[in-house]
């Protein structure tokens, strides 16, 4: 009898156990897998600001305050943009002073938290960069997808696709420059985003199930007067311009890709943000578990974990890659990876010193020079 408690007893707490790690695996995935468009991913620290004068704002000294190049800063109901770190000014050991380039929406003052966001404009193309622009919908498979639409002469149009933590305000940071070049521009809202079908499960799917909305776009703006088509994607948007132009009936129509900081390692972008929410090594591989077992995700060529993602035989469009050895999100081996298998067909922009999906941030002069190169020959 004594015998038979005992393993009873060993049983339950072996079970308990195994319960306990799958609710961890849980919550620990959650970071990546119910990351809200538009509030910070768990790798942006939150920041204090300290003081505010005319054209200088004092924040919290960390690393990511030093980061070079422009970039929204986002409070509770406030957007500002801020530019360089100001050199010159009086600092402490504690904080950083930047310049302060304007304030968008609500007021910013001491003591109020904020991060760093790579999105620089909030609303839409007309009331953020003065450009006549329609809305769009998009029929989805899930439902209709709204999008902003901003016309141009040239019959190759640029589809815009934001990823992790943002919305499609990001693209509006190159949306002039595509403007200028005459590009007519789609940025899309897809799945889980303001205003767009909710995701069946409620989870992210990093590119896997999400790459059919950018599929609807594509067969949108052929429909509308396309007859090509440059998907430009950050993050998670990238990986669904991955997957369209592996997988879309209307690949043909894709003239090149744009990926910034590409999310080719699922599980690796997932085990970076369980960790920014301290979760302990030990159960990282318990995350990812948890959430293969959630989304059905699997290790694909494109997007594995330690698979080579430039498969052999696979025909990609050109591609531009811009990231870089910074990004604490999505890792920069892949990418290179990429463009090494690809020499041909890849190039690989790298950025120095910018943060995921803020590579056009970090130095919009040279990121626009390079895409600038890049799409010439797509026009």
């Amino acid at each position: 009898m004594r015998t038979v408690k005992a393993t009873a007893a060993a049983v339950t707490a072996v079970l308990a156990a195994g319960a306990a790690s799958v609710v961890v695996g849980r919550l620990a995935g959650d970071a990546a897998l119910k990351a809200p468009p538009g509030l910070p991913l768990p790798t942006d620290p939150r920041l204090t600001v300290h003081a505010t004068a005319a054209g200088r704002i004092t924040v919290t000294r960390d690393l990511a305050a030093l980061r070079p190049g422009t970039y929204g800063l986002v409070g509770d109901g406030s957007h500002a943009v801020v530019g360089p770190v100001l050199g010159t000014e009086t600092r402490s050991a504690d904080t950083v002073v930047r310049r302060l380039e304007r304030v968008t929406h609500g007021t910013v003052k001491p003591g109020d938290k904020v991060w760093l966001t790579p999105s620089l404009h909030v609303g839409d193309p007309a009331t953020a960069l003065g450009l006549d622009h329609t809305d769009m919908d998009v029929p989805g498979e899930l439902g209709t997808l709204p999008a902003w639409f901003v016309p141009g002469i040239r019959d190759t149009w640029v589809i815009a696709v934001h990823g992790l933590g943002t919305t499609r305000e990001h693209p509006m940071n190159i949306m002039e420059f595509l403007h200028h070049h005459r590009f007519p521009v789609l940025a899309l809202a897809y799945r889980g985003d303001p205003g767009a079908p909710r995701r069946p499960d409620g989870l992210n799917h990093f590119g896997e199930t999400e790459w059919h909305d950018l599929d609807a776009a594509i067969r949108h703006a052929v429909a509308h007067g396309a007859r090509r088509v440059v998907l430009h994607g950050w993050s998670t948007g990238a990986t669904m311009a991955l997957r369209a132009a592996a997988r879309s009936e209307l690949s043909e129509r894709i003239a090149g890709l744009v990926l910034d900081s590409p999310v080719l390692s699922w599980q690796t972008t997932l085990r970076a943000l369980a960790a920014a929410r301290h979760t302990p090594g030990v159960l990282l591989p318990l995350a990812v578990r948890a959430a293969q077992g959630r989304t059905g995700m699997s290790a694909d060529p494109l997007v594995g974990a330690d698979a080579d993602v430039a498969a052999p035989g696979r025909a990609l469009a050109p591609t531009l890659i811009f990231h870089g050895p910074d990004d604490r999100v999505a890792p920069w081996g892949p990418s290179r990876r990429l463009a090494a298998a690809h020499p041909d067909r890849v190039a690989l922009h790298t950025v120095r010193q910018a943060p995921h999906a803020a590579m056009w941030n970090a130095d919009p002069e040279a990121y626009e020079e390079a895409l600038r190169r890049f799409l010439t020959p797509l026009m």
